[in-house]
C-alpha cells in the first residue's frame, strides 16, 4: 500500500495558496517534503503541518511558535504539547484583550472629538445665520 503523496500544485490548490508560499514554509523547516529530482513531493505529514500552519496563522501565531508547537508532536509527550499550546493561546489571548481594550479607548476618544467638532460646526452655523 503506498502513501498518498501530492505535488505542490495540489496543496496550493487545496488550501488556495501559492506554490511561493508552500516553499517559504518549507524554507521555514514547517514542512519537509520528500525530492524526486526538482520535484517535490508532499505526503500526508505535510499536508497534516500545512493544515497545522495555517490555522496558527489564523490564531496570530508567530511561525517560529508554529514550528515549535507541530515540532513537538515528534518529541514531547502530549500532556508537553498541549501544556504549551495552552500557554500560547493564554499569551496570545492576553495580547488581542489588549488590543481590544486599546481599539476601545480610540473609539472612545473618536466619539467624544466628532461630539466636539459637531458643537463647534453647529455653533458656527447659528453664528452666521444670525449676521
Amino acid at each position: 500500500m503506498t502513501e498518498t503523496t501530492y505535488t505542490i500544485t495540489e496543496l496550493a490548490r487545496e488550501f488556495a495558496l501559492t506554490p511561493r508560499a508552500i516553499r517559504y514554509y518549507e524554507d521555514q523547516g514547517l514542512i519537509a517534503p520528500v525530492r524526486a529530482g526538482v520535484q517535490r513531493i508532499y505526503g500526508k505529514r505535510d499536508r497534516t503541518r500545512l493544515l497545522l500552519t495555517l490555522r496558527g496563522k489564523r490564531l496570530g501565531l508567530s511561525l517560529a511558535e508554529i514550528r515549535e508547537l507541530i515540532d513537538m508532536y515528534d518529541t514531547a509527550p502530549e500532556s508537553t504539547q498541549l501544556s504549551r499550546l495552552l500557554e500560547v493561546l493564554a499569551q496570545r489571548r492576553a495580547l488581542l484583550e489588549q488590543q481590544r481594550e486599546d481599539v476601545e479607548a480610540v473609539l472612545t476618544e473618536i466619539d467624544a472629538i466628532e461630539k466636539q467638532c459637531r458643537s463647534l460646526l453647529k455653533g458656527q452655523t447659528a453664528g452666521r445665520k444670525r449676521s
